[in-house]
């Protein structure tokens, strides 16, 4: 989908979020979303299946395949935490900086050889969002035997691992993936909306062994993903293991339902973190994925944070 088309409004399904100061509205945003299985078909979507943009950190759970199917988590005796935190953007408490750095020292890797950032007015790499990613990154590494210097270069054999994986549940050539740099150092991958949704689906299945693990760390130790309060962790506990989600900087939102192989993807276009978060509540209640109850008390905790300010959204998924 190119700019152009990305830009057009005609004829479009697209889902619009209000937000709205009493009962007047201040801003709108715009979002797609797709449904998709295992086999690649859209089943519903709103908006365009085919936006591309690029997957940012909901690409986590596949960068850990490599920790996984290598062996090194059973190498370093790093149970599900570790494996939970890497899958995370978490909120560098004192408790996720501490299995990042226990990642590291059952390694035997000195933490200088994490290529995240410090995080501003923190002092610590292993504070970083991106620790536990990184620290499974190097530990992989040691396993083996591979550069721990450039462990996030496109080229490095752990990247090229990682994306062939992802080539693979994708059916197409790794050598047609676009890669960029993200915030944290890492490759990140474009896709479309569809792409990020069979991924979800694959993952959500759970029907290899790597991917049964990586669900199960995420559904036990949802706190480890984001951190209390944060959607993520939110909508995993209160999905009472049915539901799996990660997110990703501007705009991206991936869900997938558990032992029904469908995964859900979803892109604000202006990148609004608020307006993912309404979508996935309004889109989560037409699915029936999780009880009303809990989407209730999800949009409480998360939405309705300023009083006056409301969230509101009009749209459908809808069968191609």
């Amino acid at each position: 989908m190119n700019l152009k088309d990305k830009l057009s409004t005609n004829n479009k399904n697209y889902l619009r979020i209000l937000v709205k100061r009493g009962s007047s509205v201040e801003s709108i945003h715009r979002a797609h979303a797709s449904i998709c299985d295992t086999k690649g078909r859209t089943l519903m979507k709103a908006g365009s299946s085919d936006y591309e943009t690029f997957i940012r950190s909901a690409l986590k759970p596949f960068q850990v395949l490599p920790f996984l199917t290598s062996g090194t988590s059973e190498k370093y005796n790093l149970d599900e935490r570790a494996l939970a935190l890497a899958c995370g953007s978490h909120s560098g408490s004192a408790d996720q900086a501490r299995i990042a750095f226990k990642l590291l020292w059952n390694a035997d890797i000195d933490i200088k050889n994490l290529k995240c950032p410090v995080p501003p007015n923190k002092k610590s790499k292993l504070q970083h969002n991106c620790s536990g990613k990184h620290s499974a990154f190097l530990a992989t590494c040691k396993k083996m035997n591979w550069d721990l210097e450039n462990y996030l270069m496109g080229h490095h054999p752990l990247q090229k691992e990682i994306f062939r994986r992802v080539s693979e549940l994708l059916k197409i050539p790794a050598e047609e993936l676009i890669a960029e740099r993200d915030d944290c150092g890492a490759p990140t991958l474009l896709l479309r909306l569809s792409q990020m949704a069979v991924l979800y689906a694959h993952l959500s299945r759970s029907d290899q062994p790597e991917f049964e693990k990586i669900t199960r760390a995420m559904t036990h130790h949802p706190d480890l993903l984001a951190g209390e309060g944060c959607f993520d962790s939110e909508l995993i506990k209160l999905g009472h293991n049915q539901i799996i989600s990660k997110g990703g900087s501007e705009g991206i939102q991936c869900i997938g339902l558990l032992g029904e192989g469908l995964g859900l993807s979803i892109k604000v276009e202006d990148g609004s973190k608020r307006a993912k978060h309404a979508v996935a509540i309004h889109l989560l209640r037409q699915l029936e994925w999780i009880t009303p109850s809990a989407l209730e008390e999800l949009d409480e905790s998360i939405l309705q944070k300023k009083p006056g300010i409301y969230l509101e959204v009009e749209g459908q998924l809808k069968i191609p």
